[in-house]
């Protein structure tokens, strides 16, 4: 059964989340008053470029960029929604501006986690970081980054390319906890052999002054760098939710299709969608678009709109070497080679689980995802 004719859609947040969700909405018939609000003053933009081809030392700025919009919306760029009503169907923004709605997309993400307050606590989480901290980088200083998961390991394999010394700490083997330790120990040498200094720790204390960070670990030792660089995690940006009913333990749980309640969607990083493990936020690249036309459709079709069916695709370029994976991560033990052998070049690897799903990893392997897909349904 369809939910009736939307006329006014508003898409809160224009990140690949928002901007997917925009598209898909028009793709499935919408072709009402469609209004997309974005935080940032940028068009719409690809955020794992920043930590990749955007901190090298070359002159071209365009790895990020992505094709224009094309959903034909009402832009508002560089305002910041400050409230939700569900129950009136309004969208109130720092301008003092409410914008009606009869659907609405929860689009706006979430922000890096912070260690301290200090204003020489760099995170990378939008343009204007990349920006700036390719800007820093350009003079070569020591850096020093704390956080061994993919963000983490990519910075510091930007810095390393861009001339700079660079220490990693890490609580435990960098990528142990994302990847697993296989995965983990080559990606680990990889970066050794790169020049990257590995300290394992946790930070307990975060100090210094601008081109002076010190950073005191847990067991008393003391690391100094010109640049303190923190990938630590995100948190969803949900506060202006307040009070909504919508927000459950920091995140919007929604269901099969995206949506947290009749005309409201929630999609990206602020969301928490159901998967065989309970709900979960899915903060991958993959996963916002995936989400955003499950959702998208949703508003449009209502339960005539099929549900999303999700299966995880990542994939991380760093010191080196590239890895696509599709499927549960962590991959716990030794996999099977469906191509290539362990330690020599690219390789194909599978893992089998105990909930019977099969993960596919392709190591410095040129393949197309789709094919990729498949190798996770045959036999391993």
């Amino acid at each position: 059964m369809s939910t009736p004719a939307l006329k006014r859609v508003v898409v809160v947040g224009n990140g690949i989340a928002g901007l997917t969700a925009a598209h898909t909405l028009r793709e499935a018939g919408f072709d009402g008053e469609l209004t997309v609000v974005g935080d940032e003053p940028h068009p719409a933009y690809s955020r794992p470029a920043l930590s990749k081809a955007l901190l090298l030392d070359s002159d071209d700025l365009t790895s990020h960029t992505l094709p224009p919009a094309s959903h034909g919306a009402s832009e508002l760029l560089g305002v910041r929604a400050t409230g939700l009503d569900p129950d009136r169907r309004r969208v109130t923004l720092d301008d003092g501006t409410a914008l009606p709605y009869d659907g609405v997309v929860l689009a706006t993400g979430s922000r890096a986690r912070r260690l301290s307050e200090l204003p020489d606590e760099v995170t990378l989480r939008g343009l204007d970081d990349a920006l700036a901290l390719r800007r820093r980088l350009a003079k070569r200083p020591s850096v020093l980054v704390v956080g061994g998961g993919p963000l983490g390991m990519e910075i510091a394999s930007g810095c390393l390319a861009a001339g700079c010394p660079v220490t990693l700490v890490s609580q435990g083997p960098p990528l142990a906890v994302q990847l697993g330790l296989h995965l983990a120990q080559i990606f680990t040498a990889a970066a050794r052999e790169h020049g990257l200094t590995v300290v394992q720790g946790g930070p307990a204390r975060i100090e210094g002054r601008p081109g002076d960070a010190r950073v005191t670990l847990d067991d008393g030792t003391v690391l100094r760098a010109e640049v303190l660089l923190t990938a630590v995690g995100d948190l969803p940006n949900t506060e202006w939710l307040t009070g909504t009913g919508l927000v459950v333990n920091g995140a919007v749980p929604v269901d099969a299709r995206g949506l947290a309640r009749p005309g409201v969607a929630a999609v990206g990083d602020l969301a928490a969608f159901p998967t065989p493990q309970g709900p979960r936020r899915i903060p991958l690249w993959s996963s916002a678009i995936d989400q955003a036309k499950a959702a998208a459709r949703a508003l449009v079709h209502g339960d005539d709109a099929p549900p999303l069916a999700f299966q995880p695709y990542f994939w991380t370029e760093q010191f080196g070497r590239t890895l696509k994976a599709v499927g549960q991560l962590p991959a716990a033990g030794e996999p099977v080679y469906a191509d290539g052998e362990p330690g020599s070049g690219p390789a194909l690897m599978t893992w089998r689980h105990e909930d019977g799903s099969t993960t596919a990893v392709a190591l410095d392997h040129r393949i197309p995802v789709p094919r990729l897909r498949r190798l996770t349904r045959a036999p391993a």
